[in-house]
């Protein structure tokens, strides 16, 4: 028996890898912030991205999601990103990207203000 084309093993989740990426130095100096997450190699596609702000003023940002893409290994990719006022933004202690599908345990990143130059 011969098969051809990528194999994909049904009940082989992948939990993806997460990047936080912080907001540059030239947006902040604009009066804006924008944190980008992504999300790499994993399994199924359908695995979706929250953050959480530790501030609660939780109503001054705004995300969006980008839909899975197949990467040439089989495994899909996601963004999600994250836009402040700089003003709250500099008042944000840390954020946190976090993957959630089905029962997986949720993989996530956290980035702290403090941790990044441009702050």
């Amino acid at each position: 028996m011969f098969s051809y084309g990528t194999r994909l093993e049904f009940g082989s989740d992948v939990r993806p890898t997460l990047t936080v990426l912080p907001p540059s130095r030239e947006e902040l100096l604009k009066g804006k912030a924008t944190l980008m997450c992504l999300a790499n190699k994993g399994f199924p596609s359908d695995w979706s991205l929250a953050w959480k702000v530790d501030s609660s003023s939780s109503s001054s940002w705004e995300e969006s999601r980008s839909p899975g893409v197949m990467q040439k290994d089989g495994h899909y990719g996601w963004s999600s990103t994250l836009r402040f006022p700089a003003d709250h933004w500099r008042k944000v202690g840390s954020v946190t990207c976090e993957a959630t599908q089905g029962s997986q345990t949720p993989v996530s990143e956290t980035l702290r203000r403090d941790q990044c130059s441009q702050s």
